[in-house]
C-alpha cells in the first residue's frame, strides 16, 4: 500500500508542484496594502465632533479610511449595490451570469454583476480598463480579499474610496460636502442619496440631474420601506426631503491648529483634546472681538485654553478671521513676541520663594536711573512706596525693575531657563534689566504653559501629601490619546515652593484695574480669576493671562506684522476677551491653602516687614517659611517729643523727664516725598525745637536731576537757552538748605526745595547743604 500511495505522488509531482505554486500566487495575488492614494489631513474634538480637514495631496476630498460604517448607510449600500454581500465570497456567479447574458445580448456591456468586494478591489485597481479578462482577475482578488478581511472591514474599504462626485471621495467626506454633518447624523433620505451616487458619480452629481439622483434614490427608499427596514411614515418623510443643491464647505473651526497637526501628522485623522463647544464660543468671541479692533487697525490675536489637571488643549485659536493681507494664516499662539508685564509674577514668586521679600513689604517707586537705563511707570507718576503685592497688582514698573536688580537679573534668568521659556535664549545680559518690563519675548504657548504649572502645583501639593511632581513644567498636549507626564513625587519643590505660589496667586486675584485704566468695567466679581495683563513697548503686544484652579486662559492681541496702535493696552485690548472666555467657563473652587509651606507672624501693618517692638499695630498673615530671614521692619524708628509732641526734643534742650518717647513710622526722604501725596494721613517727623541741638541724620534726596544724567537744554524762539529746575526733597520741608553748582552759590531755599539754573554746556557739580549739615550731591552732563 505504501509503494501505491508512493508511486502516486511520484506520478502525480507535477502536478503537486504547480498546485502548490499556484496556491501561493494566490496568497501573495493581493497587495498587502490595498490602497496608497494620498488621503487629507482630518482633525476631530475629543468628543469625535470635525474641527477641519486639508484637502489630500491629489486635489481629492478623501478623508482616511473608517474604522466602521454607519448603520443606516450600509443597509442603503448593501441593498442598492450587492443584496447577497453577507452570502457570496467575493463575487456572485448569478450576478455575473445575468450580465453576461444582458451584455451579449445587447453588443454592449450595460450591466456590471460586480459585489461590493470587487468594487474595492477595482477602486484599489484605477486606471485598469473595463475587459473580462480584468473582471476575472477582480474575481479572484475579491475572494483573497474575503479570506484577509471581514465583510464589516471590506465595507469600510468600499465607504472609504467610493468616489461621491466631483473631487468628493468617501463616505465621511461626502457626508460633511453635501450634508455638512457627520455620516452617523445624517437620515435615511441622506443616506440613501449617498448610497446610489458611487453607481454613477461623474453623471449624477449634486446640484445637477436632480430629477434622476432623486428617482434613484427614492427606488431605494421603495426597497428599504418593502423589506420592511423602514416604516411606512419613515419612507413618507423621507421621498419629500429635498436633494443637496451645492457642496457645503468644510468645517474649519481649528484651522491653525489643523496646520500644526498636519506638520507631524499628514494624511492621518486625530482626535484631538479640543471641546467643540468652547472651540466655536472662543472662535465667536475672538471674531465679535475683532470687529471691534480693527476699527483702531488691530487685526490679529489669539486665544489657548488649557485644563489645568490634565495639561490638555481645550480651545486653540491661533488668529483672527481676518485677510490675507493681515496675515490671517500666521499661527500666532507660538509666536514669539515681546512680553511686557506678563513675567511679573514669576520674578515675585521667585523673590517670595527666596526669603527676600514678604507680599506686604514696602518696595520702592521713585524716579530711578540704573546705568543707563531709566524705567517709567505707565503713567509717569510714582507713590513713593508701595507694598509688593500691591505693586504686582498694579503693575507698577519701577518696583518691578528694582526688585529683579536686588534678585539678581542672572538668578532670574537661571529660572526662567528652568520653566522652559524657550525663546528666551539669549544670555541675561543681552536682555538686562528690561527683561521684566517686555525686553524679551516668549510666545502664548509657553506662557500659558507656565501658568498652568503653578496652578497644577498647588494642586497637586494639595493633594499629595504636601509633595511635589518632578516635572510640572511639562509641555502641555492638544492629542486625547496622549497622556502628558507630570514625573515623579518628591519632597523638593520642581522649582518655587507652593506657598510662594499661592501668595502670588492671591495678589494676582485682588487686580482690580492695572495702572492708568481707570475705564476698566469690572468682570464678574463672583469668580476667583488670578490674571495678569502686559504691554510691551509702542503698544505692540497686548496679553492678558488668567488662572482658576481648572483652566488656564491666553490672549494676545496686536499686529502679527509687529505694527504698534494707541490704545493697544493688555486691559483694553486682551482683558476684555479673557474674561468672556471665562464667562462660558464653568465656575471654578479657588486653590487650597498650601499651610506646610507657611508660617503665621506678625507682620507689620504699615510697612509689611516682620514686626518689631516699635511697629505700633500689627497682624498675623502668611508668609512663606522662607520669609522667617527677612530682617524686622526698618521704617519704624524711636523719636523723643517734647510734651505737646510738636517738637523733637533731646538731652540737650529736654529732661529725659519731661520727654515723650514713641514709635514713628519715617521713610527715607525721596520716598517720602511721594508717599505723603498719594497717602494724607502720613506723618511727617515733627523739626528740632530751636534750642536743641540736632542729630544729624540722612534727611533730603534729589528728586531732579538723577545721578549722571545727561541734560539737553532747549532754546525758546528768541534764541535764549531754558534753565533747568532742580528739584530736592527734605524730611523737614521748613529747613533752610543752600545750593551750589560747582562752586559757586547759588541761593537758598525753605518749605520748597527748587532752584533754577543755566549751566554751560560741560559736566557739573550740584551740592545742597542743609542748615543742620547734612549734604547730598549730584554730577549731570548739559549737552547742547
Amino acid at each position: 500500500m505504501i509503494t501505491s500511495i508512493t508511486r502516486k505522488i511520484k506520478n502525480n509531482k507535477i502536478k503537486s508542484i504547480v498546485l502548490v505554486i499556484m496556491l501561493i500566487a494566490y496568497y501573495f495575488c493581493l497587495p498587502k496594502t490595498l490602497f496608497n492614494t494620498p488621503t487629507s489631513t482630518v482633525i476631530e474634538s475629543r468628543e469625535g465632533i470635525l474641527l477641519g480637514a486639508k484637502i489630500a495631496d491629489d486635489g481629492q476630498w478623501r478623508f482616511p479610511k473608517l474604522d466602521s460604517v454607519p448603520e443606516k448607510f450600509k443597509v442603503c449600500i448593501v441593498q442598492f449595490e450587492d443584496e447577497y454581500f453577507y452570502n457570496h465570497p467575493g463575487f456572485n456567479p448569478i450576478s455575473i451570469a445575468k450580465a453576461l447574458w444582458q451584455n451579449i445580448e445587447s453588443g454592449e456591456v450595460k450591466r456590471g454583476g460586480s459585489t461590493l468586494t470587487q468594487q474595492v478591489i477595482r477602486l484599489s485597481r484605477k486606471g485598469q480598463k473595463r475587459t473580462y479578462f480584468e473582471k476575472a482577475k477582480e474575481i479572484i482578488l475579491a475572494t483573497r480579499l474575503e479570506f484577509r478581511h471581514s465583510k464589516e472591514e471590506i465595507l469600510a474599504f468600499y465607504a472609504s474610496h467610493a468616489p461621491f462626485g466631483g473631487n468628493v471621495v468617501g463616505l465621511d467626506a461626502a457626508a460633511w460636502r453635501y450634508f455638512g454633518r457627520r455620516p452617523q447624523e445624517l437620515s435615511w433620505a441622506e443616506n440613501a442619496t449617498l448610497a446610489v451616487l458611487p453607481n454613477a458619480p461623474s453623471l449624477i452629481y449634486p446640484g445637477k440631474n436632480q430629477s434622476r439622483l432623486k428617482a434613484k434614490r427614492n427606488r431605494l427608499l421603495k426597497k428599504l420601506f418593502d423589506q420592511k427596514i423602514i416604516d411606512k411614515l419613515t419612507y413618507e418623510l423621507a421621498i419629500e426631503e429635498p436633494l443637496p443643491q451645492k457642496p457645503y464647505a468644510l468645517p474649519q473651526t481649528a484651522k491653525h491648529l489643523l496646520n500644526k497637526v498636519a506638520k507631524t501628522h499628514k494624511g492621518k485623522r486625530v482626535q484631538t483634546s479640543v471641546e467643540a463647544y468652547l472651540q466655536q464660543e472662543a472662535n465667536t468671541i475672538v471674531a465679535k472681538h475683532y470687529r471691534e479692533l480693527k476699527q483702531n487697525q488691530v487685526y490679529n490675536a489669539a486665544v489657548l485654553i488649557l485644563d489645568v489637571k490634565t495639561r490638555k488643549v481645550l480651545a486653540y485659536v491661533g488668529n483672527t478671521p481676518t485677510d490675507r493681507a493681515h496675515q490671517k494664516d500666521v499661527n500666532i499662539i507660538h509666536k514669539p513676541r515681546s512680553t511686557g508685564s506678563i513675567m511679573k509674577p514669576f520674578l515675585y514668586t521667585a523673590i517670595l520663594d527666596a526669603g527676600d521679600l514678604l507680599p506686604n513689604t514696602l518696595v520702592v517707586d521713585v524716579p530711578t536711573k540704573i546705568g543707563n537705563y531709566t524705567p517709567k511707570n505707565f503713567t509717569e507718576s510714582y507713590d513713593g512706596a508701595v507694598t509688593a503685592k500691591r505693586a504686582l497688582a498694579r503693575s507698577l514698573n519701577v518696583p518691578a525693575v528694582r526688585m529683579l536688580r536686588q534678585y539678581g537679573l542672572d538668578r532670574f534668568h537661571y529660572y526662567l531657563q528652568k520653566m522652559q521659556l524657550k525663546d528666551i535664549s539669549q544670555s541675561a545680559d543681552h536682555y538686562g534689566l528690561s527683561l521684566i518690563l517686555g525686553g524679551a519675548e516668549s510666545n502664548l504657548w509657553d506662557l500659558c504653559k507656565t501658568y498652568a504649572a503653578f496652578s497644577s502645583t498647588l494642586i497637586h501639593f494639595g493633594e499629595n501629601s504636601s509633595q511635589y511632581y518632578t516635572n510640572e513644567f511639562c509641555e502641555p498636549s492638544f492629542l486625547f490619546d496622549e497622556t502628558v507626564n507630570f514625573g515623579t513625587l518628591t519632597a523638593e519643590k520642581t522649582i518655587f515652593d507652593a506657598g510662594s505660589m499661592y501668595l502670588t496667586y492671591e495678589s494676582l486675584k485682588e487686580v482690580n484695574r492695572p495702572e492708568g485704566e481707570e475705564n476698566w468695567e469690572f468682570f464678574d466679581s463672583s469668580k476667583e480669576i488670578a490674571w495678569k495683563t502686559g504691554t510691551s513697548f509702542g503698544f505692540r503686544d497686548a496679553w492678558a493671562i488668567g488662572t482658576t484652579k481648572d483652566y488656564v486662559v491666553g490672549v494676545w492681541v496686536g499686529n502679527a506684522d509687529g505694527e504698534g496702535r494707541p490704545g493697544l493696552i493688555g486691559t483694553t485690548a486682551a482683558a476684555p476677551i479673557l474674561f468672556d472666555i471665562f464667562d462660558v467657563l464653568p465656575k471654578s473652587e479657588w486653590f487650597d491653602i498650601p499651610y506646610d509651606e507657611l508660617e503665621e507672624v506678625n507682620i507689620c501693618s504699615k510697612s509689611g516687614y516682620r514686626a518689631s517692638e516699635l511697629c505700633e499695630e500689627s497682624q498675623l498673615q502668611f508668609i512663606p517659611r522662607s520669609g522667617l530671614k527677612t530682617k524686622p521692619c526698618p521704617y519704624h524708628i524711636w523719636v523723643h517729643l517734647d510734651k505737646n509732641e510738636r517738637y523733637q526734643v533731646n538731652s540737650s534742650c529736654q529732661p529725659l523727664s519731661e520727654m515723650t518717647h514713641k514709635s514713628w513710622f519715617v521713610l527715607p526722604p525721596l520716598m517720602e516725598y511721594y508717599y505723603q501725596s498719594k497717602n494724607p494721613l502720613y506723618k511727617t517727623l515733627p523739626p528740632y525745637r530751636k534750642d536743641c541741638i540736632a542729630e544729624r541724620q540722612k534727611s533730603m534726596d534729589f528728586i531732579y536731576p538723577e545721578e549722571a544724567v545727561k541734560v539737553f537744554l532747549p532754546k525758546d524762539f528768541d534764541g535764549n537757552t531754558n534753565g533747568l529746575v532742580l528739584r530736592l526733597a527734605h524730611s523737614i520741608p521748613e529747613t533752610k538748605v543752600f545750593w551750589y553748582l560747582n562752586e559757586t552759590f547759588l541761593g537758598t531755599t525753605e518749605t520748597i526745595h527748587e532752584m533754577e539754573v543755566t549751566p554751560t554746556t560741560g559736566i557739573h557739580k550740584i551740592t545742597v547743604v542743609d542748615e543742620l549739615g547734612n549734604e547730598a550731591k549730584r554730577t549731570i552732563e548739559i549737552q547742547e
